[in-house]
């Protein structure tokens, strides 16, 4: 049957966070040594204070609103006072978790420490997101790197900072307080973790309050699991039962945390050779992301009003069997990994009121990646495509889509699969649909209906006849860029537009 999507425009549901279409890089592989950080020695490709421009230029067109570093596992393992001071004398350390590069070299050299990261969120014109190591460090470590990143007060660590060549604060927002604890994190069951996660918390949220007031967000870590949830939020709540309470500010526990994350991977066959039923399983495993997020947001809404705490999918995106430890977490990033990354987004738009961020796994060379490097060129990935489409969306109401499409099924998935997916939101005199066709083969006449008082579409398409195993290299990534597509007007507030197999595109209504 024909596809049509029925947009209401009048039907809102919250407006699209900026940080929805999130960043994270972790000292991975190459994602941060040979993607971001080369060292000011290396004459291959342009440089500026060690860090490859190439890549700082692709993430500069993208207009990032975040980016999450250091990990990851290996957040959790890391001591932020072994990347700061000449370099010439900071330790090198283990990396406990990930190898760097694409040999099994497990040390970390702590020349990409928080001022390089935080120059680095300079050049791209992104808001940093820090996350804390709770599993092997204390809070006193914590509330110092806090100290040390957003203190105007005359303190040691602030000079150590100018000292550093940073007298200004760097007026971090984000702060993550550990990851995945309830694994590589400190295999905390979820009471313990609630238990060092209110003791970090208390700290941090004390120079919140006095110190910084009101400029930081703290992000408590949680699971895919109710149970786990649950039992974090209620440990959470019992051990506050017997403090000060309000007497001396502190409230309720919920004060203690502004957004709560969970993380999906999902995977189905290779990631360039895969049958033509993997093609389409893997839409219906991304779906799982829907299910993690409307979880999270009825155990937070049995805790604290829905809207007091934002859920954050802080790690989300493709990981194929190709992406091992010992190569780097490296994979072909085809272009049904960007239609899955577009589903992912029309899955957020929808719950536009309860997602507060979200952040790609990685920014460059590890897993979904959006950009990919060798020693002398950086390129685009399919993916970023997709998110340089779908940034339109960004600050915009998302509003309601309904979707009538033919559906694939498979009896072991949890959902079945629609051949389009889409999502619609209004900004300024503008309505902005984007739709995918899933189908391998078949191009889909698409019906969209809107409201009367918009019109004049222009459209754009992303992969035309590139076919959804197709992957970007550095000799051909301009072929993946987006192309004008025709939008036929029909009557009474509808157009029809034909999208191509393994495709996305873009319509703008104006009023």
């Amino acid at each position: 049957m024909p596809a049509s999507i029925s947009v209401h425009s009048d039907h809102s549901i919250d407006r699209i966070s900026e940080n929805i279409y999130g960043h994270f890089a972790e000292h991975l592989g190459r994602c941060i040594y040979g993607g971001v950080w080369v060292g000011e020695d290396d004459d291959r490709v342009p440089t500026e204070d060690g860090i490859r421009m190439d890549t700082v230029e692709l993430l500069q067109d993208l207009d990032m609103p975040v980016l999450r570093w250091p990990g990851g596992c290996f957040a959790d393992d890391y001591h932020w006072e072994d990347g700061v001071g000449p370099r010439e004398d900071r330790p090198k350390r283990r990396n406990l978790w990930w190898a760097q590069g694409r040999e099994e070299r497990f040390i970390e050299t702590n020349e990409f420490g928080t001022d390089e990261f935080l120059e680095l969120c300079q050049m791209i014109d992104t808001d940093p997101y820090l996350a804390v190591n709770v599993g092997s460090a204390t809070p006193e470590e914590a509330l110092d790197w806090i100290e040390y990143c957003n203190s105007d007060a005359d303190t040691d660590l602030t000079r150590r900072r100018a000292e550093n060549g940073h007298e200004e604060p760097y007026d971090v927002t984000y702060w993550g307080i550990g990851n995945e604890n309830w694994g590589c994190g400190g295999r905390f069951a979820p009471d313990e973790y609630a238990d060092q996660y209110r003791r970090f918390a208390n700290y941090l949220n004390g120079f919140d309050d006095h110190i910084n007031p009101g400029s930081t967000e703290f992000i408590a870590c949680g699971h895919i699991t109710d149970e786990w949830n649950e039992a974090f939020f209620e440990r959470l709540d019992g051990g506050m039962e017997f403090g000060p309470g309000t007497f001396l500010g502190m409230g309720s526990p919920y004060k203690l945390l502004d957004h709560f994350s969970v993380h999906r991977y999902y995977q189905a066959g290779d990631d360039a050779d895969f049958s033509d039923e993997q093609h389409y399983r893997l839409f219906a495993r991304a779906q799982k992301i829907a299910d993690d997020i409307d979880s999270a947001a009825e155990t937070i809404s049995t805790y604290v009003p829905r809207e007091d705490v934002g859920i954050i999918v802080d790690e989300w995106g493709t990981w194929h069997p190709q992406a091992t430890p010992d190569n780097g977490l490296e994979q072909a990033n085809t272009v049904r990994d960007a239609l899955a990354a577009a589903g992912v987004f029309d899955i957020m738009h929808e719950r536009a009121d309860v997602v507060s961020m979200a952040n790609i796994a990685q920014t460059v060379n590890v897993l979904q990646c959006l950009v990919q490097t060798d020693e002398e060129n950086a390129w685009a990935t399919p993916t970023y495509q997709v998110f340089d489409l779908y940034q339109n969306h960004s600050g915009n109401t998302a509003v309601e889509a309904n979707i009538n499409a033919d559906k694939k099924y498979f009896d072991e998935e949890d959902h079945d699969v629609p051949l389009v997916s889409a999502s619609a939101s209004v900004g300024d005199d503008e309505l902005f649909v984007t739709a995918s066709n899933r189908s391998l083969d078949q191009t889909e006449t698409v019906e969209v209906e809107v409201d009367e008082t918009f019109g004049n579409p222009s459209g754009t398409v992303l992969f035309e006849e590139k076919g959804s195993r197709a992957y970007s290299t550095a000799d051909n990534a301009a072929e993946f860029e987006a192309d004008d597509i025709t939008v036929s007007e029909a009557d009474d507030g509808r157009f029809t537009v034909d999208i191509p197999a393994s495709s996305v595109v873009g319509v703008t209504f104006t009023k």
